[in-house]
């Protein structure tokens, strides 16, 4: 993402005329249900279908891929997971008029965890969510360019956002360069696991204040189970629940410093792109960054 980068444009105009014809064409015993537009995210438009479904359709051609990793993966892993993920329940195939797989899932009742405050004891429902994930992945796992590589192949970009938001946003305190310093240098990743890879607030559902769904699997892939961990400062309030959720986890010291990196990774590419057209994303960007402050 560059420096000026916000939400990207979609490749294809998707609306409920087009999910409405795919339906009819592949699933038509589902066709019948009433269609609405639920909301776009970077990668994905979702579509309510009826009071039960999500239709979720890439609306860029770097999505589709991800797309198929979550067809693939999600029905092997979700069984072990300890929330609820959203299993592809019909699988769309491409036509002449769109050109990329789309699933139907099931419709979780919330809001995205962004728009309420979490209970507290989910911080500990939270790590023991992340347990369940953090497993090893088998060989043919997926590769994710952005996610599975170490903090330090993250370096230039993340400094460079550094430098941009000092010079025009509070956020970046001697505390938090500091803490990218001691991330850069804590011991390297040496036990891959399956990750979720973007578990920004947004892509957790939260119902009466507690933890629903986890959605948009998208970027799962093989990699730092410190990548996952950075959402405790993405979710969480209250530092007595951050803190619980890191006892609960029982990570390595090495494995924290690494985490409170990626929270700076994922903070200041949510700060910085939401700067530009996404003022959702700035708003946990800047939460993220003051919370690592006041952790240290």
């Amino acid at each position: 993402m560059s420096q000026q980068s916000g939400r990207p444009d979609a490749e294809r105009l998707i609306d409920a005329a087009l999910v409405h014809e795919l339906l009819t064409l592949q699933h038509p015993d589902l066709a019948h249900l009433p269609i609405c537009p639920a909301e776009a995210g970077w990668d994905n438009a979702m579509f309510r279908l009826g009071s039960d479904w999500m239709v979720r359709l890439p609306r860029r051609a770097i999505a589709a891929q991800l797309l198929e990793h979550e067809q693939q993966w999600l029905p092997q892993l979700a069984p072990r997971l300890t929330i609820t993920v959203p299993v592809p329940y019909r699988i769309g195939v491409p036509t002449p008029n769109y050109p990329w797989k789309w699933s139907v899932v099931s419709w979780v009742n919330g809001v995205t965890a962004d728009q309420t405050e979490l209970n507290s004891d989910q911080a500990r429902l939270f790590a023991l969510f992340l347990r369940s994930l953090h497993q090893p992945a088998p060989a043919n796992a997926p590769y994710n360019p952005y996610r599975s590589v170490s903090l330090q192949q993250r370096a230039q970009v993340v400094e460079s956002r550094l430098h941009t938001l000092e010079h025009s946003m509070p956020f970046i305190t001697p505390t938090i360069k500091q803490i990218w310093q001691n991330a850069l240098q804590a011991e390297p990743n040496d036990n891959p696991c399956w990750i979720h890879g973007d578990l920004h607030p947004r892509n957790v559902v939260a119902h009466h204040e507690a933890i629903a769904s986890i959605i948009d699997w998208g970027d799962l892939a093989i990699g730092d189970r410190a990548t996952d961990l950075a959402a405790i400062w993405m979710l969480f309030s209250s530092q007595k629940a951050r803190y619980q959720a890191l006892e609960t986890y029982n990570t390595t010291h090495a494995v924290l410093n690494r985490a409170k990196g990626w929270a700076i990774f994922f903070g200041t590419i949510l700060l910085e792109a939401g700067l530009v057209n996404d003022p959702k994303h700035a708003v946990i960007g800047e939460k993220t960054l003051k919370r690592l402050s006041a952790d240290g």
